[in-house]
């Protein structure tokens, strides 16, 4: 039995590791990010990317992007490469989470590659209102780096992105929050219009 959690949650990690890609924005710092979309479309929090950034894949190609779309208020930032199908993520719906579900953060923090840290849902919180200000709440650990990259639940599906911690608590912006962030950009895009690049001002993961 514990030999099987083990395959199991190895396997996990290996599988979350190929959605996620480091991000280096330029002048403001670097994270993590998810692939989105097959097509190369990434997502990150804001206060990561700038007006240009650097994303690394999992097989360490490196490539030089802009930034897309920038929506600082709900620290969420969509860039893209042209590297080919990729994997992308199976994405959750975080309204369907639950306190005490199982969920795991990825990340690049300090430096390092594709660490695993496990914990549960701590709280969901909701806001309703235009800002779309919503947190999923993780007991996970989390550091400089972590920011932008995701949190799963224990299926390997997407239920947020990891932007900062507040009291000792995880927080990541719940995946349909992020669903609605690429909807509006991919309207302004049919539009003529374009993101607004920028950095958020929070305190990052």
């Amino acid at each position: 039995m514990h030999s099987s959690l083990a395959e199991g949650l190895a396997g996990l990690a290996e599988r979350i590791r190929q959605i996620t890609v480091r991000v280096h924005g330029r002048g403001s710092g670097h994270g993590s990010g998810v692939i989105w979309r097959p097509d190369g479309h990434i997502v990150t929090s804001a206060h990561v990317a700038s007006r240009l950034a650097t994303v690394v894949l999992s097989d360490d190609r490196a490539f030089e992007t802009a930034v897309i779309a920038c929506d600082p208020e709900r620290d969420l930032a969509a860039i893209k490469v042209d590297a080919g199908p990729l994997p992308a993520a199976a994405i959750g719906d975080s309204d369907a989470l639950r306190v005490g579900d199982m969920v795991f953060a990825v990340g690049h923090p300090f430096g390092g590659t594709g660490t695993l840290t496990a914990g549960i849902v701590h709280r969901v919180r909701r806001r309703d209102g235009p800002s779309d200000r919503r947190w999923v709440e993780a007991d996970v650990h989390v550091a400089p780096g972590n920011s932008g990259g995701p949190l799963v639940d224990a299926h390997g599906r997407v239920i947020g992105i990891n932007a900062m911690v507040a009291g000792g608590v995880a927080l990541a912006v719940p995946s349909n929050v992020v669903e609605r962030f690429l909807s509006d950009a991919d309207a302004r895009a049919r539009l003529g219009g374009a993101g607004r690049p920028g950095v958020g001002h929070r305190r990052p993961a």
